[in-house]
């Protein structure tokens, strides 16, 4: 099957079920906790019986997973185009682009409080290869960051002798900061809107030529 032909009545029936039930588990994860949550209780919450998670699910491990790289997509998508690490030539154009990915962070952030605290606050309790999984993407993210610190010393408007990596995972860690102190008082936007003015102001004052 191509992406061009058209989906069967039963395998449009067969993916809807499956958002469904990943939308149940992560309810299910956010309110009693990874841990505390049984296939059981995902399955009382959409009314289905345990068979009919198995048929799409190995466990709710496999749906953690899912949820994970399904954030991971949504932050990507966030990070394309004129926000992608080679779109800018100029300072001015450059501050204006951080300005905007931290708005953008903020919005799914203040959208997704629940998927930001699973991720960041439930996935790495549950053991060490999760653990791990999360760390390696941070980690990743640290190395995409230094693709945009690349881009500025080869166009000339920041500083020649960054150590563009290590700036990289610095980056990350502000934002990690960030989001965790958002989670730690949610009903308050203008607090993540000042630590974004705050953070934008810190990394452009440290890499600037």
């Amino acid at each position: 099957m191509n992406e061009h032909t058209p989906l069967t009545r039963a395998e449009r029936q067969r993916l809807q079920l499956q958002a469904e039930i990943i939308e149940a588990a992560f309810l299910e994860f956010s309110e009693r906790g990874y841990h505390q949550t049984a296939i059981s209780d995902i399955a009382k919450r959409l009314g289905i019986g345990h068979g009919t998670f198995y048929r799409h699910f190995q466990n709710k491990r496999d749906i953690l997973d899912k949820v994970i790289l399904d954030t991971l997509y949504k932050i990507t998508a966030l990070l394309a185009e004129e926000n992608a690490p080679d779109a800018v030539s100029t300072l001015e154009d450059y501050i204006i682009q951080c300005e905007r990915i931290a708005d953008r962070f903020q919005q799914f952030a203040k959208d997704n409080p629940k998927t930001v605290r699973l991720i960041l606050l439930e996935a790495t309790s549950i053991d060490k290869e999760m653990t791990a999984h999360i760390n390696n993407l941070l980690h990743m993210g640290g190395l995409f960051v230094a693709n945009y610190l690349n881009n500025g010393i080869q166009k000339g408007f920041l500083k020649a002798n960054l150590d563009t990596e290590m700036t990289g995972h610095a980056v990350v860690g502000i934002i990690i900061a960030g989001a965790l102190r958002f989670l730690s008082d949610v009903e308050n936007p203008k607090m993540l809107e000042q630590y974004a003015y705050a953070a934008v102001q810190l990394l452009i004052s440290g890499v600037a030529a």
